[in-house]
């Protein structure tokens, strides 16, 4: 028996035949450019027909890996290289936005030739997100006139909903933002956006994105200030961004506070430390006091894990607002505040149902810690309650309400005997 491994046969010289479709077809953008721009050269001026040249030319060109350059022949004319320049040795045309004229009509027809397109050739969506944060990177290589006609057309796309503001991060790239052209690219930009649709509506898209505190980084370190940037667009006649911006600021700088002050009482710092700190910031975020008293009363009913048992919650409660009762006075100097700490107290016991029979107890400890005034209660009592379990609250305060009645009587009675 031949215990030898027998030897399997080989093929050698056998040619095998590669299939069409396994073939990787070589990247040539060249070829892609020069059937765009003489379609281009052919349509001329007329958007209409551009329009429908592109969305005929999808069937036959390759858009799906040509995107770039088809997007960079319709902005600029031709190939953008890194930069923003364009390629020297290509064909390029001068019907695109580039060579448009500088007006918002103008833009708005163009938008509508991309509009088309991207509704036509789903596939191109991403592709063109992509682009516009690539051109708004390049914005220094382009002429100003450019600069501005980009800067239309972008805030149309982003009215129209084509785009997401989330394009807007590139406009904080530090060169641009040290040179000053995002700050001059976005005046334009924004302006065109509120045109086309509202100052309501630019803000909901930079919040779906994020981007509505981010406003101040169109500006460098040493210029980002709420000052600057409402003079700047005020100046631009934007006036409604700055106040939008000085709004989000400010929403900002509470939820900041707030942090902190809650960070401070848990860390059990004194209270003398927690004025001081309060006040210092009121001052520099420029707070009133009716907003700092409801941002410390949330802080303060924060700070503490609440009982669950209604008759036991009411005692927690006295126990710790009286804790805290120093700290309320610091800023219930005004009337309008001690107004506020009310219909705050009334909102809080109403939304937290363990509290609905806490409410008159804890009106009456702050009135004795000198946190409230009379005059305050009354006034709440007969006026200027919130609509929240009204019925419940004037009920628990109507015999104490008497007694303050009867005692401001008597006061006045006195007053007069004394005369």
């Amino acid at each position: 028996m031949n215990n030898q491994k027998q030897q399997k046969p080989t093929l050698t010289g056998q040619r095998f035949k590669t299939r069409k479709r396994d073939e990787k077809e070589r990247f040539d953008p060249t070829q892609f450019q020069e059937s765009i721009v003489q379609g281009l050269n052919q349509t001329g001026t007329d958007l209409e027909a551009v329009a429908k040249f592109l969305d005929a030319s999808g069937a036959k060109l390759d858009y799906r890996r040509y995107a770039e350059t088809l997007f960079d022949i319709l902005v600029a004319g031709g190939m953008l290289a890194p930069g923003g320049t364009l390629s020297d040795d290509m064909t390029r045309t001068e019907f695109c936005l580039f060579r448009a004229q500088e007006d918002l009509e103008t833009m708005q027809a163009y938008a509508q030739v991309f509009n088309k397109l991207i509704r036509r050739y789903k596939y191109l969506e991403k592709g063109f997100e992509e682009e516009i944060k690539k051109l708004l990177l390049f914005l220094k290589g382009f002429t100003e006139s450019e600069r501005n006609k980009l800067a239309m057309l972008t805030g149309i796309l982003l009215a129209n909903g084509n785009i997401s503001a989330s394009i807007l991060s590139s406009l904080f790239n530090e060169n641009l933002v040290k040179e000053g052209v995002s700050a001059a690219f976005a005046v334009k930009l924004f302006k065109s956006w509120i045109a086309e649709k509202d100052i309501n509506s630019v803000a909901g898209s930079l919040r779906k994105v994020g981007m509505d505190n981010r406003l101040m980084e169109l500006f460098p370190a040493n210029k980002r200030s709420c000052e600057h940037f409402s003079k700047y667009f005020t100046d631009a006649g934007l006036k409604e961004l700055s106040d939008f911006a000085r709004n989000q600021q400010s929403i900002g700088a509470r939820k900041e506070l707030q942090k902190e002050l809650q960070e401070m009482m848990a860390r059990g710092d004194p209270q003398k430390e927690i004025i001081a700190y309060t006040k210092e910031e009121m001052k520099k975020s420029n707070l009133s006091e009716q907003a700092m008293i409801s941002m410390i009363w949330t802080s303060v009913m924060s700070s503490v894990e609440w009982n669950k048992k209604e008759e036991l919650v009411t005692e927690q409660a006295i126990k710790h607002l009286k804790q805290y009762s120093p700290l309320l006075k610091a800023f219930t100097s005004q009337g309008l505040s001690e107004l506020s700490l009310l219909l705050k107290i009334q909102e809080y016991c109403y939304d937290n149902i363990h509290f609905m029979k806490a409410f008159q107890k804890i009106v009456v400890l702050l009135y004795k810690a000198d946190v409230l005034s009379e005059e305050a209660i009354l006034k709440w009592y007969t006026e200027a309650h919130l609509a929240k379990g009204k019925s419940v609250f004037l009920e628990q305060m109507k015999k104490f309400v008497e007694w303050l009645k009867n005692a401001e009587e008597e006061s006045e009675s006195d007053e007069e005997e004394a005369d």
